[in-house]
C-alpha cells in the first residue's frame, strides 16, 4: 500500500509547514509554495503509478477556484486514488452526496475570506493602510495616512502634556477641558503608544512597518512615553502626577502600607508643614507620622551614597556597543532592500518575491529600530556619577526630583528602630 501526501502554502497568508507533520507513515509528499507545480507533477507521477490514498489537509489546496477543486478531485479519483481531506469530513470512499453539497459550499466560502485576505496581503506588501477609517489626527490620502491639520494638534498637544507633566488622566482632563474632546483613560493610552501616531503602520499580524507616512510624535518622544508609561506602571494609582517628588515611592517597612503626603497649616495659614503617613496601617497604636522635609533630605544623602555602588555593581554592557550593534543589523538589512530592484531586473526575483522579501525585511528593520528607541538616553554609569552630588538634587524643583526619582527608585522603606528614631532603605529600579 502507497500513502503520497499534498500540501499548499500561500506566501503571503501562510507559513511554510514541515512536510514531516504527515508521520512515517507517508511515503513521498509533494509540497507547494505559491503555484501548483507540484501538484501538477503528483497528477502526472500517479497517472503512471497510482498510489492507494493522497492526503491533504484541506481539498481547497488543490486549486484557486470551485471549478479547478473540481476538476481535480474528478481527474484523481478516476485514476482510483483514495483521497483523504484530514481537516475535513471528506473521504473519497464513504462520501455522501448530502455530505458533498456542504463540502462544496464550505469551499466556496473559504476561497471567498481567502481571496479577500489575499488582497489585503497584497496592499500590505505596497506598504498601504490597513482597511477601515484612518486614526483621529489623519485623514486617508492614494496610498498613505495624511496629516489632518484640524485634528493632528490635538493629539500632538495631548501627547506633549503627558510628557509635561507624566500623568495619563491628567492630560485625558486638560484635553476636555482645552479642546472639549472627550475621550477615555484607555483610548489616551493607545493614543501615546500607538504604531500610526510614531509614522508606522501595524497590520492585523502585528508586525510594524516604519516611516510609512508624517509622523505626528518624534522617535525621542515615543521613547520618552514609552518609559514614563513603564515608569508609573509600577506606582500607586494617581500619584503619577503629585505635586511632591516622594509621592507613591515611600512604604513603612513596619505595617507594610503605604505613606501619602500630607499638608498641616497654622490657624493663620501662614506656615505649612508637610507629613508622610500611613495610608492603612493595621498597628496599634498606628505608626507615627514623619516630616517630609526630613524624609527628602535622608533620601537625597542616601542616593548620593548608594546610587554609585549599585549601578558598579550591575557589569551593564555599553549602551553604545548595543547601539552599535542594533545599528549594525538595520544597515545590513537596508543594504539588501537596495539590492532587489536589481535581481529583479535580472529574473532572479519576481515582482511578488521581491516585494515580499522587501516587506519582510522592512518589519525586521522596525523591530531593531524599536528596540533603539528602548535604550536608555544616556549611559546609566555617567549619570549616576552627576547625581551623587547633593547640589544636583538641590537645585531641582520638586516636579523635576519627582522625575529623577521615578528614574531610579522603585521603593523607599522606612525602617523603624524606636520611638522617633527611624532608617531609609532605597530599592533601585535596576
Amino acid at each position: 500500500m502507497e500513502i503520497i501526501a499534498y500540501l499548499y502554502s500561500d506566501p503571503l497568508l501562510d507559513s511554510l509547514p514541515s512536510p514531516e507533520i504527515w508521520g512515517q507513515e507517508v511515503d513521498r509528499v509533494y509540497q507547494d509554495l505559491g503555484k501548483r507545480q507540484q501538484l501538477l507533477q503528483l497528477i502526472e507521477d500517479c497517472q503512471t503509478k497510482p498510489p492507494n490514498y493522497l492526503l491533504i489537509r484541506r481539498l481547497e489546496e488543490l486549486g484557486d477556484t470551485l471549478e479547478e477543486v473540481g476538476d481535480r478531485l474528478t481527474q484523481l479519483e478516476s485514476l482510483g486514488v483514495e483521497i483523504v481531506a484530514t481537516e475535513q469530513d471528506y473521504t473519497s470512499s464513504e462520501l455522501k452526496k448530502a455530505n458533498l453539497a456542504k463540502i462544496l459550499e464550505e469551499i466556496a466560502n473559504n476561497q471567498r475570506c481567502r481571496r479577500l485576505k489575499q488582497g489585503h496581503a497584497r496592499n500590505r506588501l505596497k506598504t498601504l493602510p490597513p482597511p477601515g477609517k484612518a486614526p483621529y489626527g489623519y485623514r486617508r490620502g492614494k496610498d498613505r495616512y495624511i496629516i489632518d491639520r484640524s485634528t493632528a494638534p490635538v493629539v500632538k498637544d495631548f501627547c506633549d502634556r503627558f510628557l509635561l507633566f507624566g500623568s495619563l488622566r491628567g492630560a485625558v482632563r486638560y484635553l476636555e477641558k482645552r479642546y472639549g474632546k472627550k475621550i477615555s483613560v484607555s483610548t489616551g493610552r493607545r493614543w501615546l503608544t500607538s504604531p500610526v501616531y510614531r509614522g508606522n503602520l501595524i497590520y492585523q499580524n502585528s508586525e510594524i512597518i516604519s516611516n510609512t507616512h508624517a509622523a505626528i510624535i518624534s522617535r525621542e518622544e515615543a521613547a520618552q512615553i514609552d518609559r514614563l508609561l513603564r515608569r508609573n506602571s509600577r506606582l500607586p494609582s494617581r500619584t503619577a502626577s503629585a505635586p511632591r517628588s516622594l509621592a507613591g515611592l515611600v512604604v513603612c517597612q513596619q505595617c507594610n502600607s503605604h505613606m501619602t503626603v500630607t499638608r498641616v497649616t497654622t490657624r493663620d495659614k501662614k506656615r505649612e508643614y508637610l507629613y508622610l503617613r500611613a495610608l492603612d496601617c493595621p498597628i496599634s497604636p498606628k505608626c507615627g507620622a514623619i516630616s517630609y522635609d526630613r524624609v527628602l533630605e535622608k533620601t537625597i544623602e542616601k542616593i548620593c551614597q548608594d546610587l554609585p555602588v549599585a549601578v558598579a555593581q550591575m557589569n551593564l554592557p555599553s549602551a553604545e556597543g548595543i547601539k552599535g550593534m542594533l545599528g549594525a543589523e538595520i544597515a545590513k538589512r537596508e543594504e539588501i532592500i537596495a539590492k532587489l530592484p536589481t535581481l529583479q531586473q535580472q529574473g532572479i526575483l519576481d515582482e511578488e518575491t521581491a516585494q515580499l522579501r522587501n516587506y519582510k525585511l522592512r518589519a525586521e528593520i522596525s523591530s531593531y529600530q524599536i528596540k533603539l528607541a528602548g535604550l536608555p538616553p544616556v549611559n546609566l554609569q555617567e549619570l549616576a556619577q552627576t547625581v551623587s552630588i547633593a547640589q544636583f538634587w538641590q537645585d531641582l524643583s520638586e516636579a523635576e526630583r519627582r522625575f529623577y526619582f521615578r528614574e531610579f527608585i522603585k521603593q523607599v522603606e522606612i525602617v523603624r528602630q524606636q520611638e522617633n528614631c527611624w532608617k531609609l532603605e532605597i530599592v533601585f529600579i535596576f
